[in-house]
């Protein structure tokens, strides 16, 4: 499988904000972001004025490094999306966060959406007590996503669990951290995402 293997902090810096790419490196100081916001390179310091398509395609950068897609994937979603009786860009961000790789993370049980779908590549994960490998697989409301009973003794899914629940879970989701369980209860709304993505500009992007 096609992976992004560029430093999860330089593509932060790239993009000028936290995308929350190295799980709880990002809630510290340590934070590349924190210490050097500028893009990286020799001229990362130097200001560049953008170009009405410079922002739309730095804005479709941006989700696609918070859910880690290569373009062709990303791509089959929004035609994915765009068919859909919703509107366009909220439908895209349901599909991307419907991703069984997106759930897991979201529900705790990996530090980063990375972590999430190795522990989903590795046979980790049970949805509805089937065991699903496929991290693009897509979550349907109602749906109980669980860590398999050999993966639930790793410490690192049980810290990933404890500082997820100290921070709180997703409105859309009902979590046991405990227990490593949890439903994905409805797909979210708009207003539950994040407001840094403005997904009109990835349409407007795709349009052309």
């Amino acid at each position: 499988m096609a992976r992004n293997l560029d430093p999860k902090c330089r593509q932060c810096r790239r993009e000028g904000e936290k995308l929350f790419l190295k799980g709880e490196k990002c809630f510290t100081d340590k934070c590349a972001i924190e210490r050097r916001n500028y893009p990286p390179g020799q001229h990362g310091q130097k200001q560049s004025r953008l170009s009405g398509y410079g922002v739309q395609l730095r804005e479709k950068q941006k989700v696609r490094r918070i859910y880690g897609l290569l373009e062709r994937q990303f791509r089959k979603n929004y035609k994915d999306a765009s068919r859909s009786k919703a509107v366009t860009g909220e439908a895209l961000l349901q599909i991307l966060e419907s991703r069984l790789d997106s759930v897991v993370h979201r529900m705790g049980f990996g530090a980063s959406r990375t972590e999430a779908r190795q522990i989903v590549r590795h046979n980790g994960i049970l949805v509805n007590g089937k065991r699903v490998n496929i991290p693009s697989f897509q979550c349907n409301p109602g749906d109980v996503v669980e860590v398999a009973q050999p993966a639930k003794d790793q410490l690192r899914i049980k810290g990933a669990a404890e500082a997820m629940e100290s921070r709180g879970f997703a409105e859309w989701l009902e979590v046991d951290a405990k227990a490593l369980k949890g439903i994905f209860k409805a797909r979210p709304q708009r207003s539950e995402l994040p407001s840094t993505i403005n997904e009109s500009l990835i349409v407007e992007l795709y349009s052309k």
